[in-house]
């Protein structure tokens, strides 16, 4: 995430909590980044070139995770 990534807004939290898809897609867009960035892994090819990428199960369990948690979360 950079620091110019603008807050999400209480509406929206408020509407990812309710179940909201829109709202809860839109919390998945704001992480999206660094969701990415936790799951890349270092692969080496049969030559030993090493190359970075997005470990898509990872990325996956990430984001149900987050959504799990989102639908938890209580507002008071």
């Amino acid at each position: 995430m950079q620091k110019n990534d603008a807050a999400i807004s209480f509406p929206v939290i408020a509407a990812a909590v309710n179940g909201d898809v829109d709202a809860i897609n839109a919390v998945l867009k704001r992480y999206e980044g660094y969701i990415a960035r936790l799951s890349t892994r270092m692969l080496y090819d049969s030559d030993g070139n090493s190359y970075m990428v997005v470990d898509e199960e990872m990325r996956r369990r990430l984001e149900t995770k987050l959504i799990t948690k989102i639908l938890k979360f209580k507002v008071a």
